[in-house]
């Protein structure tokens, strides 16, 4: 994906990534639509990528596909889990229940959504995040099938500044083929409330996994939950 190397920037010290990726679907499209994501986020796949990431003995893995952990609800996102983990992963998160976990382990209940899908695929974050709990104060999407990994920090500043309403007590960002690390603090600091983004959340969650935390300047979720140092592994989608 575009951004395995912001993943990075949440390592701390003594924190190594290992990367690798679910086999592609054959002929398949590779648009981000609810059809694609449901095809190429199977169980099967993942647990095949957590085996090729099995001797580099690292203590936590993680699925860094948003839509792919959160298509099929909650149900799908544990099954994904302990996929990971019949497989050998000693410990386990995916992107969607790591922005779930991160939502509240700041006590956030009430949460603006935005995302760079289309209506359809954003419908079903905006399920996820109310089945795991959440009151959803607005949604906004860019409405993006593709390209995703091309979107500007302008552009996604807007989204989020258009996501945000007064009564949402956080942003929650999704998908981790948008880059994020940069806007984060800015806009907390405009805001008055945190985001939490995909890549920061499944880094924090994965770095916790591990007995360590990740690192950010400035940002809300992690001076709020500790902040130090294990090796990660992270599957990606496609």
């Amino acid at each position: 994906m575009a951004h395995d190397r912001e993943l990075w920037r949440w390592a701390p010290p003594g924190v190594t990534l290992y990367f690798t990726r679910t086999a592609r679907v054959e002929n398949g499209p590779a648009d981000a639509t609810v059809g694609t994501i449901e095809s190429i986020s199977k169980v099967r796949a993942v647990e095949d990528s957590v085996r090729c990431l099995l001797d580099t003995e690292a203590a936590a893995y993680a699925y860094a596909c948003t839509s792919c952990s959160f298509v099929r609800g909650h149900v799908g996102e544990r099954k994904l889990v302990e996929g990971m983990r019949d497989a050998g992963a000693p410990a386990a998160v995916t992107t969607s229940g790591a922005l779930v976990e991160a939502l509240r382990s700041l006590g956030v209940t009430r949460v603006a959504a935005a995302t760079p899908y289309n209506d359809p695929l954003t419908a079903l974050f905006a399920s996820f995040l109310a089945e795991a709990g959440m009151t959803l104060a607005a949604s906004t999407n860019l409405g993006l099938s593709s390209g995703i990994k091309n979107v500007s920090p302008e552009t996604t500043m807007d989204l989020i500044r258009r996501a945000d309403r007064p009564d949402a007590e956080a942003v929650c960002v999704s998908c981790t083929n948008l880059a994020t690390y940069d806007v984060i603090a800015p806009l907390e600091q405009e805001l008055g409330k945190p985001v939490v983004t995909a890549n920061q959340a499944t880094m924090w969650a994965a770095a916790r996994l591990a007995g360590r935390h990740a690192t950010g300047d400035g940002q809300w979720l992690l001076r709020a939950t500790g902040g130090q140092h294990g090796n990660l592994a992270v599957d990606r989608r496609q």
